[in-house]
């Protein structure tokens, strides 16, 4: 029974946290293994995933207004200089906070991949990668 729940455990465990652990399993019991790998993946779910400062909203925001000024100032004319510079500003404000939210999921799980890979190797298991 113990044994079952441990696996639907892990089954339930975001795979993504335990994708690229590769461990040498000669002479291990695989119940050990099975409930260390457990624990270790339980531990990495402590790991904080850093907070994308602003929102897409703010972020946009900020763009829009800084290409309608730069678009203002170089010459464009009026309104018409302000809303190419804003729809300028408006799509790499949104890029960018894309960019940044992206860079901060992949710097997560590498996290959480080191603390999982630490985690088994100091409970005796050769971590191959």
């Amino acid at each position: 029974m113990r044994r079952n729940l441990i696996t639907l455990g892990l089954l339930l465990l975001p795979l993504s946290a335990m994708a690229n652990i590769v461990v040498d399993k000669t002479g291990v019991d695989e119940k050990d293994y099975v409930y260390d790998l457990h624990q270790c993946t339980e531990m990495a779910t402590q790991v904080e995933q850093k907070k994308t400062e602003g929102s897409a909203i703010g972020t946009a925001a900020k763009g829009a207004a800084i290409g309608s000024a730069g678009k203002a100032i170089a010459g464009g004319s009026g309104t018409d200089g302000a809303k190419k510079g804003a729809a300028i500003g408006l799509g790499v404000g949104v890029l960018s906070n894309s960019r940044e939210r992206r860079n901060n999921k992949d710097a997560h799980a590498t996290e959480q991949q080191t603390v999982i890979k630490n985690c088994m190797t100091n409970r005796g298991y050769v971590v191959l990668n």
